[in-house]
This record gives C-alpha cells, structure tokens and sequence, in this order.
C-alpha cells in the first residue's frame, strides 16, 4: 500500500502533535515522584485512556485478531471483556490500598508487607518480562504491520517505532506518557472502529458476515480446544486478570499517579468501558479478513494488516498508518517507563543507592529506557520465528512464569496477615519453577490450566510455612497522610453498568 502525499502530511502532523504536546505538558518534571509518577496529579479521563493506549497495541491488532482469525475466534475477546469486568472488582478492592499506601511501584509494597528479598525478586523479573517478552512482542508486532502493509524491512519499522516512543518518554516520564497517550490511545479507537465498518461493508453486511462466520462467533469454546478452552478461561484466567489489571506496573502506574481515590477508580472504570469496543473495533475485523483474504494468509498474525491494505482508500491511510504506530509506540511508551521506574526505583535506589539524588534518579530513569528500547529493537525481528505460534500466545504463555506466583504473594499477603517473609519468597521463587516443569512435562494442557495449577500449588506451600512459622504479628503498612479512601456513589453506578455491559455480551454471544 502506498502512501501519498496527503497521508504522508496526516502522519507527520498527528506525531508532531503527539510530541509537541506530551513534551510541553512535562516541561517541568525534576523530581522522580514528577517523573515516574506524573507528580500524583493525573484525572480519572486521562488514567482511562492512557490505560487503554497502554493495553491496547499492535499485539493486539496483530495478535488478537489473528487469533479471531483462527479457530479461536471471536472467543479471544474474553481476554478484555473479562478484564473489564474484573478491572471494576480492582477499583474498589486493591486500587484503594495501594493509593492509600503511596507506594511509587508493586514490587515496594511487597517489601512492606514481606521483606526487600521479596521486593528485589519481583522486581528482578518484572523487568525482565518487560524486557524480554513484553517490548519485544510489541516492537515485532509492529514492525510485521508495516512490513505486511507499507513493504518496509521488520529492522526498519522496529527502530522507527523504537525511537520514536523513546524520544518522549525519555524526556517526561509518566506524563509524557499519559498525554501520547491521549492522542493515541483516541486515535487507535477510532482507526479500529473504522477498519471495523470498511470490513463489514466487504463482507456483506453483519447478517452475511454473521451466517458465513457462525462457527467463529461464540465466546465459549469446547474444554479439548487447543486455542481457548472454556477450563482454562474459568479457571486459570481470573489469575492473569488479577495480575494484569491490579499488579503489573505500566498499567496500575497510571493508578499510583491519581490525582484523588475517585479519579483513579474513575479511571480504570473508564479503561473497562472502552475495553468493551475491542471485539468489535479489533477482534471481529480478524474474522472478516480470513473470510475475505484468508487465502492470502501466511499466518493469521497478517489477518488485521491485509485488511487494512485492501480496504483503506487513499485519503485514510495516512491517519491508519498514525493510529497504529501510535499503538505500538504509546504500549513501548508505557512499558519503557515502567520497566526504569521499577528497576531505578526497586534495584538501584532500594539495592545499590539509598541516598541517591533526585538529579540522579531520573538521570538512571532515562539512561534505562535507552538501554531497554535497544535490548527490545534488538531481540523483536527473532520473533518472526514461526515456533513462537503468532506474538499473542508468545506474550500469554511466556507470562506464565511470573503470574502465579505474583498474585499468590499478593493475595495470601492481603487475606493471611501472619505470613512470614519466606512465604512471599517461595511464592516467586516457586511459580516460574513449577509452571516451568508444567511446560515441560505437560505440554498438551492449555498453559491457562497450567496457571491454574501453579497457582494452587504456590498457596499451598505458603499455607504449609505460615501454619509453621507465622508472624508473631501483623506488619503495618504505611499511611499517605490526608488521603480519603470513601468510594464515591458514581462510581459504584458506573461501575455497575460496565459490568452490566459485560455480561449481556456475553450472554449475546453465547
């Protein structure tokens, strides 16, 4: 697909206003709790659409909708719709301990419930998740898009997107990333919604589309599915959810810079409204595609770009090609970010610095975001390999070694006040282990079971520790001072209806 003139215009500007705007918005960012935090002043419409900026990408473009294009079909978009219902559980359960704590990063507040150990551990491999699963899966998602779109060499289109998110999170931190975001995370919206209706018109119309496409158009598939099983999605999903919405950094970070306990339940209700136009602004164009082009298909990861290259008329591209460069750059943008956060904040000054000046604490920040988009630009082509089965299960499976074990420690922490420091330290030590011999050993169980399973185990070593060697008695946690944690009635309203809205597509879609 070439791009002329106009598109070429339409792209430049939207960047330039991304930018322009994210970098003035942050002029004045000195101080890590600035930098990394946004100075705790963003509002509940801006945590919302940063949020879905940060989760939406083009692993999902690319990922999920060739996931609709598989057998899997329009039963991937459990993924969001059950994290919209379990991101408004988040707002009103963990949401308000961590605000009311202060904390700058997850892994900190397990050092104040267990002990450093722990706190180092987590943060050791989140930061290497981050590195080497998350930002290379969406650097290569992106770089596959504009290579199946625009021709251009997977090298290129990962040091393009590379560089480009780099430039202004290395700048402003947090709210840098929060106001691209705002820009891009619209702009992702609106393109998906847009490919949505141009496939739809190709297909015939959604009664055509929904009679050829039958087969693909349920939310619950067979327990012997190798794709999705309705077992793994109940029993080992609700685990990922928990990680994903309540304790993985570059989305609760957002959360941790709320202005107010309102703006940032507002804002992850908001986040879960609009994850609710994902089936239909992404999940549904993959199954169009295969019905249009799947015989073009080389894998189902190209379903979403070949829509888009065949479908766009001139005039549109320009704005597409923005809206999924924006993707991919405000996801990296997020991840970046947080993975200095955590590794500045949780390894340097926590480990190796204590004393460290604010100067030389958002200096480490943006000398770690270089040094991880590099490691991200240099490891995303090796993901073309086709062993890795298309780049959403890459980033699904691969997070299995840190979900278990994670939510564990959180959870038992929370709900058992007498667990010792050594039940945190199994419980992360243990998950990549046993879920790694579950990958090893067996292999034919969906590794949502696996998790599952992991998970099960974890809970009952920390229970055999702590009925052996409890605390004697509860840590106490620390307290922001002049912090009200009372729930406001509009957000219980609002949350309910988002909840509301999951269940009836469900049911719809049954």
């Amino acid at each position: 697909m070439e791009l002329g003139v106009f598109d070429i215009l339409v792209f430049v500007a939207f960047f330039a206003v991304v930018i322009g705007v994210s970098l003035f918005k942050s002029r004045k960012e000195a101080g890590s709790e600035d930098y990394f935090l946004a100075g705790r002043g963003l509002t509940w419409w801006l945590i919302g659409i940063s949020i879905v900026a940060a989760n939406i990408s083009t692993e999902q473009f690319v990922g999920m909708a060739g996931q609709g294009a598989s057998s899997v079909g329009l039963a991937v978009s459990n993924w969001q719709l059950y994290g919209s219902f379990g991101i408004v559980i988040i707002a009103f359960t963990l949401l308000p301990r961590f605000l009311k704590a202060g904390i700058y990063t997850m892994p900190e507040y397990l050092e104040y419930r267990y002990n450093s150990t722990v706190r180092g551990i987590m943060a050791l491999m989140t930061v290497v998740i981050y590195v080497a699963v998350l930002l290379t899966a969406v650097l290569y998602s992106g770089g596959i898009t504009l290579r199946t779109i625009f021709d251009l060499k997977m090298q290129y289109g990962v040091w393009l997107i590379g560089l480009i998110a780099a430039a202004y999170t290395v700048w402003g931190g947090l709210k840098a990333v929060a106001w691209a975001d705002l820009f891009q995370g619209g702009g992702l919206i609106i393109g998906g919604l847009v490919i949505f209706f141009l496939g739809l018109h190709a297909c015939g119309g959604w009664d055509k589309f929904a009679e050829i496409n039958e087969d693909k158009l349920h939310m619950v598939l067979p327990p012997d599915h190798e794709g999705l099983p309705w077992t793994g999605v109940l029993s080992g999903m609700w685990i990922v959810l928990i990680y994903y919405c309540g304790l993985n950094q570059f989305i609760v970070q957002r959360n941790l810079a709320a202005k107010t306990l309102r703006d940032g339940q507002l804002g992850v209700i908001f986040a879960g409204a609009l994850w609710l136009l994902v089936p239909f602004a992404i999940v549904m164009p993959g199954i169009m595609s295969f019905q249009l082009y799947g015989d073009q298909m080389a894998k189902p990861d190209e379903a979403f770009p070949l829509l888009i290259r065949n479908l766009v008329p001139g005039g549109l591209r320009g704005f597409m090609f923005a809206a999924i460069a924006g993707a991919v750059i405000s996801s990296l943008g997020s991840m970046l970010n947080s993975a200095s956060t955590i590794f500045t904040m949780d390894v340097y000054r926590r480990m190796f610095h204590p004393n460290a000046s604010q100067k030389q604490i958002v200096l480490l920040g943006r000398t770690m975001t270089l040094v991880f988009v590099i490691i991200g630009c240099l490891l995303a082509p090796m993901l073309d390999n086709p062993k890795f089965g298309g780049v959403f299960q890459y980033i699904q499976q691969f997070q299995g070694y840190i979900w278990p074990g994670v939510v564990a420690a959180f959870l038992f922490g929370m709900m058992v006040p007498t667990a010792p420091p050594a039940a945190g330290i199994v419980a992360l030590l243990a998950g990549p282990i046993l879920y790694g011999i579950f990958q090893q050993f067996a292999p034919q169980v969906h590794f949502l079971i696996q998790v599952a399973l992991t998970f099960q185990l974890i809970i009952m070593l920390m229970g055999l520790i702590t009925f052996m060697k409890p605390l004697a008695e509860p840590r106490k946690l620390p307290v922001r001072e002049d912090f009200d944690i009372k729930t406001a009635p509009e957000v219980k309203i609002v949350g309910g209806l988002v909840m509301a809205g999951v269940v009836l597509f469900i049911i719809f879609f049954w």
